[in-house]
């Protein structure tokens, strides 16, 4: 597969991509890194994107296509500025696309916008998704029609701001033994605009069925979730963060809790890791990003992906995003 591991367009700069099968093709809709001459922070600071593109594959082998911008953030009243990472789903004929971005106070809310056409443009709602808050959605619409969001990024994401149910910047940041704070879960309503479900952490257990724990920075929940089923069984993906690991997870029901299992992918060239796992035509895919577009620079990006085995019992083959070592 010739483009296995190479960036899909280099026009543009391209991060966290959610790839989905719809219409018969690949739909990837990644965040869109804008160059500048900034400094990069623990919180993000350097990631100033402010629209989304999506691109489309025939299928793997074709070439990718930027069907150009879908949504921008002057489109969106709410918003301030860094649109992130976003993802999409597909119910009754309609498109949707979910963002984080940051409102007028700084604090980052969840937005939902719709479209006719999976490649956009995407009409936003004229305010976020009531209740929401932190970064990084992932939408699953299972087997029954019912869909769930699952959401939440630590440090910059915001995630750990929120354990007392209101937005506190000074708040502590679990560490050591302390139990790791997991993704927020719930269903989506019908009409796929708002939370059915009051949102709830997801719990990751080791695997002698205790929580994992903050200080475990190799398995802990840190960003960037995906939800994906196999088998039968769910499987929530994410970053580990700090250590730059994609691992999953693994649980009989969406709302888990869910096992630990092992790593996906080791690290990239970059400080970030962000992927989508997709199944197209029996053969899964595993799309990433790392900085090698750029020389490594954080907050210019590439959109990559290869193949992904995963065997019959359920175990994700790890791969290493340069070759095996």
């Amino acid at each position: 597969m010739s483009q296995q591991r190479k960036p899909l367009v280099t026009h543009i700069f391209t991060a966290d991509p959610s790839a989905h099968t719809f219409k018969d093709k690949i739909y990837i809709y990644p965040s869109h890194d804008i160059p500048h001459t900034g400094n990069d922070d623990d919180d993000g600071g350097e990631y100033q994107m402010e629209d989304y593109h999506v691109l489309s594959m025939d299928n793997p082998d074709a070439p990718c296509v930027d069907n150009g911008c879908a949504l921008h953030m002057k489109d969106v009243p709410w918003v301030s500025k860094q649109m992130w990472a976003p993802d999409a789903a597909c119910k009754n004929g309609k498109y949707y696309l979910y963002f984080p971005a940051r409102d007028h106070e700084g604090i980052f809310r969840l937005g939902v916008a719709v479209s006719d056409d999976p490649a956009g443009p995407f009409e936003p709602e004229k305010d976020y998704i009531p209740g929401s808050y932190s970064i990084d959605p992932a939408v699953l619409t299972d087997d029954d029609g019912r869909s769930y969001i699952v959401y939440g990024g630590l440090w910059g994401g915001q995630l750990e701001m929120w354990q007392n149910g209101t937005f506190d910047p000074d708040a502590h940041r679990p560490e050591g033994d302390e139990p790791a704070i997991g993704p927020m879960f719930a269903e989506l309503t019908d009409d796929m605009k708002s939370f059915k479900t009051e949102p709830k952490h997801l719990v990751i257990l080791d695997e002698n069925g205790a929580p994992l724990k903050a200080g475990d920075e190799d398995r802990r929940y840190f960003e960037g979730p995906w939800m994906h089923k196999f088998g039968g069984k769910y499987y929530l993906s994410y970053s580990t963060g700090t250590t730059h690991y994609l691992v999953y997870a693994v649980s009989d029901r969406p709302e888990g809790p869910y096992t630990y299992r092992g790593r996906i992918m080791e690290p990239v060239l970059g400080w970030t890791t962000h992927h989508s796992i997709v199944e197209y035509h029996g053969k899964w895919y595993l799309f990433y990003h790392d900085c090698e577009l750029s020389g490594g620079i954080n907050h210019r990006r590439c959109v990559k992906f290869l193949e992904l085995k995963i065997h019959e019992d359920g175990t994700i083959e790890k791969v290493w995003p340069y070759g095996e070592q």
